[in-house]
């Protein structure tokens, strides 16, 4: 099978790198196309995780060295990126490479990116998301996956209906197109998150939503198992505060 693989990236890659035949959709169809060609009848994602392991050994292109692949823009949507990857590796318990390996996973990656910056292509996304590992900007939230959610969901703030939600204990987080704007924790969520959007006990965020409305906020809801203790709960807030870097919370150090 490695050889089939070798032989498929170098016939599709033209000079560029195994991420970037497995994040370019375009790439990435012609590649499961020539695997397909070869006999490889595998999953995709399979298929996707097999060239990315050929990685580690070093480079597949003949040249020995890949073509870059440069967005300049990546400001724009980097933030986007960062969430849609957080919020798959928390519901899902996924790493990045099965996030962009698996295609369904990808699609789910590229929509949530889309919604909170939209305007960009899926590559864009996935790469930005390359480039913040590569930068070491994904630094890893180990009490939440050790002791994982037993649901997370995504939502704008404009679309909630707090009377929907689950009066469960868990973790929210509370951010725009751009940046992290507060996190916090509650024994019950849907309490919390009424006073929050009623009138935040938090004079940051209250000012905030108060001065852009909610058009283009977004929450992250956490819900935990009820046998988690409170301390537990809060030291989850304390790693999400230290990862995410919120605007309103204070940083401890």
């Amino acid at each position: 099978m490695k050889s089939a693989i070798r032989q498929a990236f170098e016939f599709v890659c033209d000079g560029y790198s195994e991420d970037r035949v497995v994040a370019d959709p375009e790439l990435n169809q012609k590649f499961v196309v020539e695997c397909q060609r070869l006999c490889l009848e595998a999953p995709v994602r399979d298929l996707n995780r097999a060239l990315l392991n050929l990685r580690k050994g070093g480079s597949l292109c003949r040249s020995g060295r890949s073509k870059a692949t440069i967005f300049r823009d990546q400001d724009e949507y980097r933030f986007a990126s960062e969430i849609a990857v957080r919020f798959l590796e928390r519901r899902d318990r996924v790493s990045l490479d099965e996030i962009i390996c698996d295609p369904e996973k990808a699609r789910e990656f590229d929509e949530l990116a889309m919604k909170i910056s939209p305007g960009y292509s899926p590559l864009q996304y996935r790469w930005a998301a390359f480039s913040l590992r590569k930068r070491r900007a994904l630094r890893p939230e180990i009490i939440g996956h050790a002791l994982p959610s037993t649901s997370v969901t995504v939502v704008p703030v404009n679309e909630l209906i707090v009377g929907d939600l689950s009066a469960d204990q868990g973790l929210y987080i509370f951010f725009d197109q751009t940046q992290t704007l507060y996190v916090g924790e509650a024994a019950n969520l849907q309490k919390r998150i009424r006073k929050h959007l009623d009138h935040s006990d938090n004079k940051g965020l209250a000012r905030w939503l108060w001065e852009h409305g909610a058009d283009e906020i977004f929450i992250e809801l956490h819900y935990l198992d009820a046998t988690i203790e409170t301390r537990i709960r809060r030291a989850l807030e304390a790693e999400l505060i230290t990862t995410r870097r919120p605007l309103f919370n204070v940083q401890r150090a």
